[in-house]
């Protein structure tokens, strides 16, 4: 029985601590936090030692980081060269030259490692992918996401802290630049738009228009804005020369395909609901598979990488004030 370490006993500890043990085929031999309270709570609710990072590569075969997003590199490059394989929480890093270490430590290591692109697992985006490549709404023109809540706290209140952060753009959206590169394959050119260098308190907000070097044309808007406790909103229209997809999590009825019937020019809905499983969990039991029979993630650490280049490139030009080509 493989054994798993988590390093950040947070949010997303907790989830990936619970998506571990469901799996129900490996041991969770420690946890790890720099808040100890932290970690001896979440440890003791799986019968498992408070230890720290030294201690807990020791002992582990399988390394999940979840710590904040300025502290990956560390515990992604010492893990790699500890000979560990590697979950990574998004996003990767928090700049490009962290994300290029990284990705060359486990490759030298030869450890498996995937970054926790989680959208590519929840049921509405997966099938919206499956349906594109199926043809569902002919080719493909543009696609609108939005994304949106409360702005998030954490330790320290470090989401506020835009170098550790990197905003609503990096922490946020990464989701949604993954899910549609995913889709439509690579951009060419970013410009956004963003109140995060406004210095407003606890309030970010923007705008990304990426054009993809197929011709489709995306707007990503990402909102942390929502007053607290509000609802999370996630929501996407995409749109092909056949047809269109709209998903609005807040809706009823989750997914719909708008196709052109052969003989009429009106469109038809059609209802898709969503599947029951967790995707959290989905994604850690697929690392996990990979891990045991030597297979190769469906998110690559350059997944992972392009990901953040597409979010840093959109910083850039909310710095600049105009477009920023890849």
């Amino acid at each position: 029985m493989l054994k798993v370490g988590i390093i950040g006993a947070g949010t997303m500890g907790r989830t990936h601590a619970q998506a571990w043990a469901d799996t129900r085929r490996v041991e969770i031999v420690g946890i790890y936090d720099a808040n100890p309270s932290y970690a001896e709570a979440l440890a003791s609710h799986y019968s498992t030692s408070f230890l720290d990072f030294p201690q807990l590569l020791k002992k582990a075969d399988i390394v999940d980081v979840c710590t904040p997003t300025h502290t990956h590199h560390h515990y992604v490059v010492e893990s790699a060269r500890a000979g560990k394989h590697i979950f990574c929480e998004k996003p990767l890093a928090r700049t490009l030259e962290q994300g290029e270490e990284m990705l060359k430590e486990v490759e030298k290591a030869k450890v498996k490692f995937m970054v926790g692109q989680v959208l590519r697992w929840f049921p509405e985006y997966r099938k919206a992918k499956q349906m594109i490549e199926e043809g569902a709404i002919g080719n493909p023109l543009s696609a609108r996401t939005t994304r949106g809540g409360a702005f998030p706290r954490g330790i320290a209140d470090w989401y506020a802290d835009f170098e550790k952060s990197g905003g609503v753009i990096l922490d946020l959206i990464i989701h949604d630049f993954d899910f549609l590169r995913w889709c439509f394959g690579e951009v060419e050119r970013v410009f956004a738009y963003s109140l995060t260098f406004r210095r407003l308190e606890h309030l970010d907000y923007t705008l990304v228009i990426l054009r993809f070097r197929s011709g489709v044309v995306a707007h990503i808007e990402g909102i942390f804005a929502y007053p607290p406790g509000s609802p999370f909103r996630t929501s996407y229209e995409i749109v092909g020369d056949g047809g269109m997809l709209i998903f609005d999590n807040q809706s009823t009825m989750p997914l719909k395909a708008l196709t052109k019937p052969k003989e009429s020019a009106m469109g038809v809905a059609v209802p898709e609901s969503p599947l029951a499983e967790n995707p959290y969990f989905l994604e850690i039991e697929h690392f996990l598979t990979c891990v045991e029979k030597g297979l190769e993630p469906e998110v690559k650490a350059e997944d992972g990488f392009q990901a953040i280049r597409i979010a840093l490139s959109a910083i850039e030009s909310v710095k600049l004030g105009k477009p920023v080509y890849l």
